[in-house]
């Protein structure tokens, strides 16, 4: 994936100053603009407080009984963070860490997202490093993200899966190594880039969106022929996602992430992250 647009400005560059979303350039929402996904990621780890980032006061959050779970696509970016929390009045602060992740790589989820975008899902990339956010979540938060991603549903797109280290080696910037963390992996695979390997994703929707629609004449008569007509429909139509979703599959562009192998296991066994109901907030699924 690409990196997605960054801070800027001088509220970026003086921290002293105003540290709203807005100023910092970080408050736009793919939930409510999907061509905006994966939305814009912040240049340096945060404190999440509200409508403001702040600077961290550290890079492990583990202490505080916080989980860390890795920001594949929208989940690094604050506004749509704010978003989801603000949905179910979670208030409290969220540690965003830029770390070194190797291992992983960012490819295209094989669903059609009811947001009306095309979400990202890692995959396994033995070798490679990424710059990645971790989120340090309590309990309430990991809840919510769970629900977003459609985690406790048995018709969800994602489970939340733990991937140990040294499979997958997590650096914080502080000089530790984490013993592992969450990803959500997508349970209908990944697409592939046309030699069966998972093609990476883009980044921005648009150019992702037109190939999609360009390779595929029947995506077309569900879709239309634009990116903004494939938005609009998907979000207007449930079923029509679902259509969509089904013909990545038959058209055979579907492969697996990879990562397969580490659903339903944690740090210390089974963990909640699978198919398990939900006493928990629900909220749309992407």
């Amino acid at each position: 994936m690409t990196p997605p647009p960054t801070e800027g400005g001088e509220a970026a560059r003086h921290p002293g100053r105003d540290r709203t979303l807005a100023a910092l350039g970080l408050a736009g929402v793919p939930r409510e603009e999907p061509l905006l996904y994966p939305g814009a990621w912040p240049r340096e780890s945060g404190l999440l407080v509200g409508d403001r980032l702040l600077p961290p006061d550290r890079a492990v959050y583990e202490e505080d009984g916080r989980v860390p779970v890795l920001a594949i696509g929208s989940n690094a970016s604050p506004g749509q963070l704010r978003h989801k929390m603000a949905e179910f009045g979670v208030a409290s602060p969220l540690p965003m860490v830029r770390s070194r992740v190797t291992g992983l790589d960012i490819g295209v989820s094989a669903h059609v997202s009811r947001m009306g975008y095309v979400s990202a899902s890692p995959v396994g990339a033995p070798g490679t490093v990424r710059e990645l956010f971790v989120l340090w979540l309590d309990a309430e938060q990991l809840a919510v993200i769970d629900a977003s991603e459609g985690v406790p549903m048995a018709g969800g797109n994602f489970d939340r899966v733990w991937l140990p280290a040294p499979d997958v080696r997590v650096e914080p910037g502080d000089g530790s190594v984490l013993r592992g963390a969450y990803a959500y992996v997508n349970r209908h695979g990944v697409l592939h880039d046309g030699t069966g390997a998972p093609r990476r994703h883009p980044g921005a929707q648009r150019p992702l969106i037109t190939e999609l629609l360009h390779g595929s004449a029947r995506l077309r008569e569900l879709f239309g022929a634009s990116p903004e007509e494939f938005c609009a429909r998907a979000r207007a139509d449930r079923r029509l996602c679902d259509r969509g979703t089904r013909l990545f599959a038959e058209e055979k562009r579907v492969t697996a992430s990879g990562l397969e192998r580490y659903v339903g296991s944690g740090p210390d066994g089974p963990l909640p992250g699978s198919r398990t109901p939900s006493t928990g907030p629900t909220a749309p699924m992407p």
